[in-house]
């Protein structure tokens, strides 16, 4: 199996498989079927190395959201992704329309909102019926 990281600039996609490459990680990357390009890295990596890719990607998303808000007009982008483990382990990606990425990246940060994108993955995978105000 594979961790896959979305990408929507090509100089980020390059500049996160260097960064990949210079820790001996071989990655593939390939166009999106939507929008953008998808690299996947092998998900057996050390723990070390695995938070070191979080925390790039997590950088790279920042500037991602940058070049986001200052598009306008033609290179304005209509989604935004957000990279995610699924409670099972399995890597995903929530996409998410630009208009609604915006205002979440306006107020939280990238780290933030992937925690949030994961609440809600966890929430859908693993339903809790009943009262919201009850004891978990």
């Amino acid at each position: 199996m594979t961790n896959e990281y979305i990408f929507f600039d090509a100089t980020l996609r390059d500049r996160f498989v260097g960064f990949a490459a210079a820790r001996g990680i071989a990655s593939e990357a390939r166009p999106d079927a939507m929008e953008g390009f998808v690299v996947a890295l092998a998900d057996d990596l050390p723990d070390d190395i695995e938070e070191a890719i979080e925390a790039e990607y997590l950088s790279l998303m920042e500037e991602q959201r940058d070049l986001v808000e200052a598009a306008e007009g033609d290179t304005a982008r209509a989604l935004m992704a957000v990279a995610i483990t699924l409670p099972d382990g399995r890597p995903g990606v929530v996409r998410i329309p630009a208009r609604h990425a915006r205002r979440l990246f306006a107020h939280f940060s990238a780290e933030e909102v992937h925690e949030l994108v994961a609440a809600i993955a966890q929430g859908l995978a693993n339903p809790v019926a009943g009262p919201l105000c009850r004891d978990p």
